[in-house]
């Protein structure tokens, strides 16, 4: 990882999981306990994160590149990570300035390597370009049964009076949720050096201090209240 002149290094850390695990909310809550701790951190998302990004990511959860198969798809969501890596990531990581990301390769591996049926060494050509060694220090994959997720989903749509549309992949039949669900453990599986799986199953507090817990044990400078 890069580091900063006079700083310890910045951390890159990733969240991962199905639709509607809660992720969004605890990127939020672990931004504001790295505050508290007087560290300097970016929040942002993939597919997305630069305005080209976003575009890619408009333009494929509208179900604009469906027909063009999981290959292509693939190859757009490596585009947007490009300079999502070279635009942001990497920069505020150069400057001591740690990142934190609502998605980032594990999910192009759960979607479209997995899900989607598309060759591994593809898959693995596309990443080693676009992350030009930019490999996340921790990645939080939370995980839920997906029945569940999608009954809170609708739950906080009642709640807050809103009507669920939900882009191309939220309206999945739930076994190919569950497909997915099965896809990001054994990711995780399968580099446990870098994955911690947390269960989302809890209420939003308890799973605050589980991912706390988790960052605050990897990252020991987190434990003297300041990086720099």
């Amino acid at each position: 990882m890069l580091e900063a002149p006079n700083r310890r290094p910045a951390r890159f850390i990733t969240f991962e999981g199905g639709e509607g695990v809660g992720k969004s909310t605890q990127v939020r809550r672990l931004l504001n306990n790295l505050a508290d701790h007087a560290v300097e951190a970016v929040r942002t998302r993939e597919p997305g994160g630069t305005p080209k990004a976003e575009a890619i990511r408009s333009f494929i959860l509208q179900g604009r590149s469906e027909a063009w198969g999981a290959g292509a798809e693939a190859v757009l969501f490596a585009a947007a990570r490009l300079d999502h890596v070279n635009q942001l990531i990497a920069p505020n990581l150069a400057k001591g300035t740690w990142v934190i990301s609502d998605r980032f390769c594990d999910s192009t591996r759960a979607y479209q390597g997995l899900t989607g049926g598309v060759d591994d060494r593809l898959i693995d050509a596309l990443e080693t370009l676009a992350l030009d060694g930019h490999t996340p220090d921790l990645t939080i994959v939370l995980d839920m049964d997906p029945a569940v997720a999608f009954k809170r989903v609708e739950q906080r749509a009642v709640e807050d009076g809103l009507q669920l549309t939900g882009d191309r992949f939220e309206k999945e039949e739930l076994d190919w949720h569950q497909r997915l669900r099965e896809n990001f453990l054994d990711i995780a599986a399968r580099n446990a050096d870098r994955c911690v799986v947390i269960s989302a199953e809890q209420d939003e507090a308890r799973l605050e201090a589980a991912i706390w817990e988790v960052v605050s044990g990897r990252f020991p400078e987190l434990q003297t209240g300041s990086v720099s």
